[in-house]
């Protein structure tokens, strides 16, 4: 087991990653063209992130032995994808160009937006992903798993509860708000991601400071 408040920033990592609210716009795009599904949709959406996070957590660590990739150098390179994310948040925090209503016409192109572009890679993306992976890495025991485990489920709660109330949070916040909330995560997610790569060149360079 971590130190809690390391379980703390984790969460706070995930959420800021996986940012529900800066999906809002892109979530109401998809679905505009049928509304009455809206939350059935936000919901598999929530369903489908939970799950690829969690089944990172167990996998992900056997995929990177498969292709000989140590931990610390993926914590480093998932850094670097986290700082890239916050730079994006920071500098264009409209950086998610939705599909049109048009692009998706039909039953089958409208489902298929819950997963695809929704849960991945718009949800669980590749800085998402690698956090999970890093953290997943920092102990073997069975209560670690589960406490990662568990605040992935709070994080895909959360995505369900923000698209659920995703028209009511798009009229109180507005365009403004929203842009503010992403440049915060992004400074957030920036100091995360600078101390992954710390500690990632720690390790591969013992003697490095």
């Amino acid at each position: 087991m971590l130190d809690w408040p390391e379980y703390g920033t984790l969460l706070v990592a995930l959420l800021a990653l996986v940012h529900p609210i800066g999906a809002v716009p892109i979530f109401l795009s998809l679905t505009e063209a049928r509304p009455a599904e809206r939350r059935q949709i936000g919901f598999v959406a929530a369903v489908a992130e939970g799950v690829i996070l969690i089944a990172c957590v167990f996998v992900g660590q056997a995929l990177l032995q498969a292709f000989g990739i140590d931990i610390p150098a993926f914590r480093v390179a998932g850094g670097l994808l986290i700082l890239f994310a916050a730079f994006a948040m920071l500098h264009m925090p409209d950086r998610r160009t939705p599909e049109t209503p048009e692009d998706g016409h039909g039953s089958t192109a409208q489902d298929s937006v819950a997963v695809v572009p929704l849960a991945i890679p718009i949800l669980a993306g590749p800085g998402a992903i690698s956090t999970v992976i890093v953290y997943a890495h920092k102990s073997a025991a069975v209560s670690h798993y589960v406490v990662i485990c568990a605040i992935i489920v709070v994080v895909a709660v959360s995505t369900w509860a923000v698209f659920r109330l995703a028209l009511i949070l798009q009229s109180l916040i507005g365009p403004t708000g929203m842009r503010v909330f992403t440049q915060i995560m992004g400074l957030l997610i920036a100091a995360i991601a600078v101390e992954f790569i710390t500690q990632g060149l720690a390790e591969i360079f013992p003697g490095w400071h």
